[in-house]
C-alpha cells in the first residue's frame, strides 16, 4: 500500500477510534466487569444498521427482506439446538441457548439489512443470495470451500498444537450445523454491515480506496475481538497472535468478501469451524 493509503481524516479518525475501543476497554476490564470486544462490536453493526434503514429502507429489494429474515431464522433455530458451539453470554447477561437463539437471530437479520441497504447504495459486497444470481451463489460457495479447506486442515493442527489436546471426533451432522453460528452471524455482522458502515463513512472522502480501507478496518476489529482474556494476560502475545492470524485468515475473508461477495466468504468461514468442530476443538 502507498502512503496516499494512509493519507484520510476520516480513516485515520475511524482507525484510531478501533484502537481506542481495544486499548479502553482492556485496560478499564482490569478492575470492571465490561461487554466483549465481540458484543461492542455487535452493538455498533446493528446500531449503525438501524440508522441506515430509517432512511434507506425503500433501497431494500424483496429479495433482500426475505433473504435477511431467513438468515435470521436459520441462526436462530439453529442455536436453540446447537450442541458443540457454545458462545459467551451476550453483555454477560444472557446465557441460555433459547435467549442466545433469540438475540443472534435478531442481529444477525437487521445487521443483514443494514448491509443490504449499504449495498443498494453502490457498498463492496455483494450478497447473491439476496439477489437470487443462483449460479454465481454455487460458483462462489465452492470458491470458499476449495480457498478455506487447506486452511482449515491447517487451523486443526494448529489448535492441536496450541491446546495440547488430541483430536477428538465429534458427531459430523452437529459440526456441520453448528458450524453455521460463527460462519452466518460474525461474516453478517462485522463483513458486511460493520464493513459496509465504515464504507459509508469513507467512501466521499476516499472513493478509490474506500472498500479497502473498509475492509482492513473490519478485518482488524474481527481479528482482534477474539482476543479478551489474551489482552489482559499478555498484550503483546495478543498482538501478535492477531496480526498473524489477520494475514492467514482474516486477509482471505476480506478479499473473498470484497472480490467476490459474501456468500463465499460465509462458505469459507463456515469450512473453518465446521473443521475444528468435528475435530472437538
Amino acid at each position: 500500500m502507498n502512503g496516499r493509503f494512509w493519507r484520510d481524516r476520516t480513516f485515520l479518525v475511524l482507525a484510531v477510534g478501533l484502537l481506542a475501543i481495544f486499548i479502553l476497554r482492556t485496560l478499564l476490564a482490569v478492575r470492571y466487569q465490561l461487554p466483549r470486544f465481540n458484543d461492542l462490536f455487535t452493538a455498533i453493526a446493528v446500531v449503525g444498521s438501524l440508522g441506515v434503514l430509517l432512511t434507506k429502507y425503500r433501497s431494500l429489494h424483496t429479495g433482500d427482506w426475505v433473504a435477511a429474515f431467513a438468515l435470521g431464522g436459520v441462526v436462530g433455530a439453529g442455536m436453540v439446538f446447537a450442541t458443540l458451539f457454545t458462545p459467551y453470554p451476550v453483555f454477560g447477561v444472557v446465557r441460555d441457548n433459547v435467549g442466545q437463539a433469540f438475540v443472534r437471530g435478531i442481529c444477525t437479520t437487521l445487521a443483514a439489512l443494514g448491509g443490504l441497504a449499504v449495498t443498494r447504495q453502490g457498498g463492496p459486497v455483494q450478497f447473491r443470495v439476496a439477489n437470487g444470481e443462483w449460479r454465481k451463489l454455487g460458483a462462489s460457495l465452492a470458491v470458499g470451500l476449495l480457498i478455506g479447506l487447506p486452511l482449515a486442515i491447517l487451523n486443526v493442527y494448529a489448535l492441536q498444537l496450541t491446546q495440547g489436546k488430541p483430536i477428538a471426533w465429534q458427531p459430523p451432522l452437529a459440526a456441520l450445523l453448528d458450524a453455521l453460528q460463527p460462519g452466518i452471524v460474525e461474516e453478517v455482522i462485522y463483513r458486511f454491515a460493520l464493513l459496509g458502515l465504515f464504507w459509508l463513512a469513507l467512501r466521499k472522502s476516499s472513493p478509490g480506496q474506500a472498500a479497502w480501507r473498509s475492509g482492513l478496518l473490519a478485518m482488524l476489529a474481527h481479528t482482534f475481538m477474539h482476543y479478551d482474556d489474551l489482552f489482559l494476560q499478555a498484550p503483546l502475545v495478543a498482538l501478535g497472535m492477531g496480526l498473524a492470524l489477520a494475514v492467514i485468515w482474516g486477509l482471505p475473508l476480506t478479499l473473498l468478501a470484497l472480490r467476490r461477495d459474501l456468500d463465499s466468504a460465509m462458505a469459507f468461514h463456515w469450512l473453518q469451524d465446521a473443521t475444528r468442530f468435528l475435530a472437538g476443538y
